[in-house]
């Protein structure tokens, strides 16, 4: 079996679209898959109560049918970080209230599947605690988005450093073009190469609609998934 935590370089990167494309891939290959989405800011009301985009996107890509609740425990509606959304929700986050949710969800054995985190790296939970400290629980080798634009090799070196220093492995990287103006794309690309020790996984085009399908031709598994 497979899983991995996806973090990303920022916020608004990608680490949906590339988890979602990932678990289509994955199918592809005849794996059954299954997502989590611990924590998400800037969810909508239903009918059937909060609800995620995110969480629904990453839930279409899985084979296992899970309860909304199972795979997004904490629904949170403001779009905001989410230790703030909680506290004015007067909902504590913490490490061990997440834990066995995200645990329940693979358990069910899934030969692949992806904890998609909130955020970049180091978003806090708690006054003590961030998402870094439930991966680090998890002990899941980690998927790396990188947004590229301006300024995403500083954030990618200090992502993986501290993803490593956290004591995970960085399984694979992503870049992910979410500016297309941005000066030396290629440039940019090459030396992340360069510098990350973990493999890329692909390098996604900017796509005015993107979906799973899509962006799955540009990616690979990791390669103990393949």
């Amino acid at each position: 079996m497979n899983h991995y935590f996806v973090t990303g370089t920022d916020t608004d990167v990608g680490k949906t679209q590339v988890a979602s494309a990932l678990l289509h891939l994955a199918v592809k290959q005849g794996l059954s898959t299954a997502a989590s989405k611990p924590v998400a800011a800037g969810c909508d009301m239903t009918q059937v109560g909060l609800r995620n985009d995110d969480a629904q996107t990453l839930m279409a890509q899985s084979t296992q049918a899970l309860p909304y609740e199972t795979v997004n425990p904490v629904a949170l509606a403001p779009p905001i970080a989410p230790h703030i959304a909680a506290q004015q929700a007067g909902i504590e986050l913490s490490v061990a209230s997440l834990l066995p949710r995200v645990q329940q969800v693979l358990a069910g054995q899934a030969d692949f599947a992806v904890v998609e985190g909130a955020g970049g790296w180091r978003v806090p939970l708690s006054e003590t605690q961030t998402l870094a400290d439930l991966a680090q629980a998890l002990r899941l080798p980690v998927i790396l988005v990188v947004g590229i634009r301006l300024g995403c090799i500083s954030h990618a070196l200090l992502t993986a450093e501290a993803i490593e220093r956290d004591g995970l492995t960085l399984a694979g990287w992503v870049a992910n073009i979410i500016d297309p103006d941005s000066a030396c794309i290629a440039d940019n690309i090459a030396t992340l190469k360069r510098r990350l020790s973990a493999p890329c996984l692909g390098e996604v085009p900017f796509l005015p609609e993107p979906n799973a399908a899509l962006i799955a031709h540009y990616l690979s598994l990791p390669e103990v998934a393949s």
